[in-house]
């Protein structure tokens, strides 16, 4: 009895989003089901004069270019790709031209293909909600035809150029990205909240990419121990030990999956909180739709965990050195400060200040582990600083020998 009483007030709560359907109340307007979908079909019951309907545009190059661009979901791609050069940047080994662009072109690839699924998928909900209504497949501005071709296309090129251009194991968490992307996440969107945090999964993978595209491993193995890098008042290791080409260790991939994974909690939920009418009115089972006191509380807790993830995970695994530990800080404290006030109020305001520091937190982050590289001297880098210390220390030890008679 107290299941079923909870069951009918979630369902009531989940309900009380949806637009009050008494617009469909007009005489003008006559309601039936669409056999072919789950949707309804509106008629109009009088003649509208030619003048009423908007031609339709031809599908001219630099049109169909934009469709495209819009069926991959521009600003998900293009994160997607900055977040793989970033792993790519981040990694101590060599890398060339050709394994950087194809690792940007193979991620885009595979982005666009499981962004193109999705809204394949997603017509009937994506045609409730104001914020999608305008995409290409609902709007007809191309057909449900021509954009699996372009998923298929995208789909198998992507991870063919990983493959080839990189090696298998990026191609393959390429593949598997884009086939959880596309296929779980996007059926668990109506079932579960589980979905955001399989969701969270998917985005963290660029940066591994990146990573494994330069050679760098994921699994530990006797070849690739776990090497941990602490502070140097704190170590009594050699100094022969802190050499940059041991971070090619599991420890650091886990370090940048971390990081991104923790950091879309806060940015999702923030967002899902202000667009959550429109969330349930496409039936999303969403955390900010069900609970958005819940929500709030994952986005605080993701913002606390990003604290340790920068200043103790990552200089620990020698991607940056401790020195990120401390400037990090700043950043983190005004995101979990922002994360705090939006779980304590719960206002739309809160949230959309929480979403706006989401959007700079992570490009500067991402700089400033690049700043901090393990094993890189920026100012001998651009010729302003010293050489190396030990190598003036050699040079200065130097001793003439007496030449033999």
């Amino acid at each position: 009895m107290w299941q079923s009483t909870a069951r009918t007030r979630t369902s009531s709560a989940f309900t009380s989003f949806f637009f009050s359907n008494a617009r469909w109340a007009s005489p003008a307007i006559r309601i039936t089901r669409n056999p072919h979908s789950y949707g309804l079909i509106a008629h109009p019951t009088t003649d509208l004069p030619r003048s009423a309907f908007k031609q339709a545009e031809a599908l001219t190059p630099a049109r169909l270019a934009k469709v495209y661009w819009q069926l991959s979901k521009s600003s998900l791609t293009v994160l997607n790709v900055l977040t793989a050069m970033s792993g790519v940047a981040l990694s101590p080994l060599p890398t060339t031209v050709p394994v950087l662009l194809a690792t940007a072109v193979g991620t885009a690839l595979c982005s666009a293909s499981a962004n193109t699924l999705n809204q394949i998928q997603e017509v009937p909900f994506d045609a409730q909600m104001a914020r999608t209504r305008m995409r290409p497949i609902v709007r007809r501005a191309i057909s449900p035809l021509h954009a699996t071709a372009f998923a298929a296309v995208t789909g198998i090129t992507g991870p063919a150029i990983l493959w080839t251009m990189t090696n298998p194991t990026t191609a393959i968490i390429g593949a598997g990205t884009l086939a959880l992307y596309a296929g779980p996440y996007t059926w668990m969107k109506r079932k579960s909240i589980a979905n955001t945090w399989l969701g969270a999964v998917v985005g963290a993978a660029p940066p591994v990419m990146g990573w494994t595209a330069c050679g760098g491993q994921l699994i530990p193995s006797p070849s690739y121990p776990i090497h941990i890098f602490p502070p140097s008042f704190v170590s009594s290791l050699p100094e022969t030990v802190l050499d940059p080409s041991l971070i090619n260790s599991p420890l650091a991939p886990l370090a940048l999956f971390a990081l991104l994974f923790s950091w879309q909690f806060p940015h999702f939920n923030s967002l899902s909180y202000f667009v959550r009418g429109s969330y349930a009115q496409a039936g999303c089972h969403m955390l900010s739709v069900l609970d958005p006191r819940k929500n709030a509380l994952v986005s605080l807790r993701h913002a606390l965990i990003l604290i340790p993830a920068c200043s103790v995970l990552i200089p620990l695994s020698g991607l940056t050195t401790w020195w990120f530990a401390l400037s990090s800080l700043f950043p983190n404290i005004v995101l979990l400060r922002a994360s705090w006030i939006f779980w304590k109020n719960g206002g739309e305001k809160q949230a959309r200040t929480l979403f706006r520091h989401c959007l700079w937190y992570l490009p500067l982050i991402l700089g400033m582990m690049m700043a901090h590289k393990q094993g890189v001297d920026w100012l001998q880098w651009i010729g302003i600083g010293s050489d190396n210390p030990r190598k003036l220390e050699n040079e200065n030890h130097v001793v003439d020998r007496p030449q033999s008679s």
